[in-house]
């Protein structure tokens, strides 16, 4: 439905992640190119629906710097923008890889120790926290292909690992390839929470995708076998 009258333009809102001196400062602000100045967002959350993944290089002082770009669809389409090697994009990805990007989110900045902002994500639906473990040595190239291939993003709008600065780059994958491990990794412990055994997932895995075993999967089975053990219901197995 299109409202006519008096309107802004229709473009995205960029939401840039500062340094939280303290904990009553803002951590995230907008803002406005026209008048080149900051815009303090008091509000620590934006619920909405994760839309796509991006890097993007900016160039600020001679040298090139990474930024992941965080597109959410709310109230208005937001980006969130922050560096790819901070604190924030890293605890971002570890939680975002747990969660079903098909549903709304809440996506909150936390303050840490100094000047460290973490991220914290939240199902918008239950409201409980997705935690996940701290790995300094996550293959994060390989989570962020894994989490743009569940969106259904074009392949030219992945991540080239040409792009990414050699230390978060340290696994050196392939462009566009996904995180097998990961994915694996993340099914077994779906199946092991929802009690699915061994001979019941190779049965699933006949009766899908007529392979016995998840290692012999494409990686778009990987991703959908993922996909229907996270909307696994105890009642299904009798079906």
């Amino acid at each position: 439905m299109i409202n006519f009258g008096l309107c802004n333009p229709p473009e995205p809102i960029y939401l840039y992640v500062r340094a939280g001196e303290d904990s009553a400062s803002s951590l995230w602000y907008k803002f406005n190119i026209d008048t080149q100045q900051t815009i303090p967002v008091a509000e620590r959350g934006l619920c909405g629906k994760l839309q796509e993944l991006r890097l993007t290089n900016k160039e600020y002082k001679g040298k090139t710097n990474v930024k992941l770009d965080i597109v959410i669809q709310s109230d208005e389409l937001y980006i969130v923008r922050t560096g790819i090697e901070t604190n924030f994009a890293k605890t971002f990805l570890l939680a975002i890889a747990q969660f079903d990007v098909s549903k709304p989110l809440i996506l909150a900045v936390a303050p840490g120790e100094e000047t460290v902002v973490f991220a914290r994500v939240y199902d918008a639906t239950t409201k409980q926290r997705i935690k996940a473990d701290w790995n300094k040595d996550a293959n994060w190239a390989g989570i962020i292909a894994t989490v743009q291939a569940r969106l259904g993003q074009p392949e030219e709008t992945q991540p080239q690992n040409r792009e990414l600065t050699p230390h978060f780059n340290s696994a050196n994958l392939p462009p566009n390839r996904i995180d097998r491990e990961m994915l694996i990794d993340e099914t077994s412990s779906l199946m092991k929470r929802k009690g699915i055994q061994s001979d019941q997932a190779r049965h699933l895995t006949m009766t899908w995708y007529n392979v016995k075993a998840r290692s012999l999967m494409s990686d778009a089975q990987l991703l959908d076998f993922r996909d229907r053990l996270n909307h696994w219901q105890p009642e299904m197995a009798q079906r």
